[in-house]
């Protein structure tokens, strides 16, 4: 029996940039449509030509290879010929292959946000769906709120849904634009949308997140019938985002209640690919991925309790939905204090250190973990300090260089131009083969001018570490008070695309910070030499 054909369509470009923060240039713009064009996405919506000038200049030329690319815009004005509408000469005009409409389907809306009649409004709908189709573009239309709409008015919405479908529109895409209405509600409501006269393989679903049910209101309405289903790329979106296709595409595609049913444009191969996209999005954003994100989070597919290493190590279907290789993720079991041997096993194991499951340094190593972690270290999330510490205790770690003291100084002074401001300066004595050398460097804050301090000479190994760049930098204060015992969590990454975790723990923000900075380097040392790094490099 043959699969029915589900379509993707993504508009992180266009839905995905009112996302607070979030600006694309052009350039990113043309990075992120080669990514999902790459990812095998049907449709890729670029932006609004006309609006501003990065979408307009984004669309003076087709930018997908395979994916038809999109131009988002408004049906033409109530009372404006579809040839007189500066807006739709935008849309026509752009190197697109389909246009995007956004119509009203609330009556409420058509009166309040357009303030023209109900009947102008769908005579838009048709007017622009014809100039479109007229111009040898693919036409869609989102029908804007026309979940609540229905609820309100179910003839208009109706009615503007088929309008836009006899006008010749491909796609018919339902709204939940307020993003509140319930999974069981898409499901009714899509199935008299279809029963009215609209076939599900001409029905689409845009759906936000705003009670959390975004990527449930899209499968619904996939049960119910449509095949069009619209998101971004890790869920951004105005307020509390899109519907993540990042979740929807390998639940789809790998779940049987709809794999064995639907068949998509993305291959299993591409499939393996999909946590790497996520993680290439937003790093293109500067932000840290999310480590708890379904499918492809770095927590996706790790444990930490030990009877569950131990069940992991013996058949991994006992904890796991998926085996992660299939979405290019991969198995973590965590070190902690609330770990057994079998999960230090399987992470040395990892790391290619051997170590027998009897042998004493084990036990040791185990009980300087727990130990530390009562502290306050977090070798959970900092992955390069637990393969120091293991390969000190294991096997030894060379000595790279030796830090023999640092002197951090924080002074806030006027200066020449009578202006307040807060000025760091740091000193580190670092030796080098036999050798000390001291250098001095300020910095935005005292951390970044112990950085830039400590890296600055490092004699024979100072190539080594040009690549290196600090990613992010977390503190978290364990205990309250001024006083309190610090810990800082340091992301690090190079070159090559390898990424790791360091950890410092002290009752001084400053001491603990330049621990997990230290460790950084003699990681970023030891992985030059094939010596450490094949987890951050996975």
């Amino acid at each position: 029996m043959a699969r029915e054909r589900l379509f993707f369509f993504d508009t992180t470009l266009r839905d995905g940039q009112q996302t607070p923060g979030i600006d694309f240039s052009v350039e990113d713009k043309i990075a992120i449509a080669k990514l999902l064009d790459e990812f095998g996405i049907d449709y890729v919506e670029g932006g609004y030509p006309g609006a501003n000038p990065t979408d307009t200049g984004f669309f003076q030329q087709k930018r997908t290879q395979s994916a038809k690319f999109v131009a988002f815009g408004m049906t033409k004005r109530a009372g404006v010929s579809a040839s007189n509408d500066p807006g739709l000469a935008a849309l026509v005009q752009s190197k697109s292959d389909a246009i995007c409409f956004v119509a009203k389907s609330w009556d409420y809306h058509v009166r309040v946000a357009l303030g023209c009649t109900n009947e102008e409004n769908l005579e838009s709908i048709q007017a622009s769906v014809k100039a479109a189709t007229g111009a040898g573009k693919e036409a869609m239309v989102d029908c804007e709120h026309f979940f609540d709409g229905f609820k309100a008015n179910a003839d208009y919405a109706l009615a503007c849904a088929k309008t836009a479908y006899d006008a010749g529109a491909r796609w018919v895409v339902l709204c939940d634009t307020n993003g509140g209405t319930q999974p069981s509600e898409v499901r009714v409501i899509v199935e008299k949308v279809i029963a009215s006269g609209i076939p599900g393989d001409h029905l689409g679903i845009h759906a936000h997140d705003d009670t959390g049910q975004a990527v449930a209101n899209s499968l619904a309405a996939v049960e119910a019938g449509v095949r069009q289903i619209q998101g971004t790329l890790n869920g951004i979106g105005e307020r509390c985002g899109n519907a993540n296709l990042i979740s929807i595409v390998p639940t789809l595609a790998l779940k049987p209640a709809f794999a064995d049913r639907f068949e998509t444009g993305i291959s299993a191969e591409a499939l393996t690919g999909i946590s790497r996209l996520s993680r290439a999005f937003d790093e293109l954003l500067n932000r840290a991925p999310e480590a708890q994100a379904p499918y492809v989070g770095a927590s996706a597919f790790a444990t930490k309790a030990g009877i569950h290493a131990s069940a992991l190590a013996k058949e991994p279907a006992t904890y796991e939905h998926i085996p992660p290789e299939m979405v290019g993720n991969r198995r973590r079991v965590m070190v902690s204090d609330q770990g057994g041997k079998a999960n230090f096993l399987a992470e040395l194991k990892r790391r290619g250190i051997d170590v027998p499951r009897d042998d004493h340094r084990l036990d040791a190593l185990i009980a300087v973990v727990k130990e530390r972690e009562a502290e306050g270290y977090a070798y959970e999330g900092a992955d390069a300090s637990f393969e120091l510490l293991a390969r000190k205790m294991l096997h030894g770690l060379p000595e790279f260089f030796n830090v023999t003291s640092f002197r951090c100084m924080v002074e806030r002074r006027f200066d020449a131009n009578g202006q307040l401001k807060t000025v760091s300066e740091a000193i580190v004595k670092v030796l080098v083969d036999g050798e000390e050398k001291m250098s001095v460097a300020e910095g935005h804050g005292p951390v970044n001018a112990l950085d830039i301090a400590l890296r600055k000479d490092l004699g024979k190994y100072q190539n080594e570490i040009a690549d290196l760049e600090l990613a992010d930098f977390k503190v978290r204060i364990l205990n309250g008070g001024t006083e309190a015992i610090t810990r800082v969590l340091i992301e690090s990454h190079d070159a090559t695309g390898a990424r790791w975790w360091t950890v410092g723990v002290s009752e001084n923000i400053i001491d603990a910070s330049f621990q997990a900075l230290m460790d950084s380097i003699v990681y970023k040392l030891m992985k030059n030499r094939d010596m450490a790094g094949l987890v951050a490099a996975e």
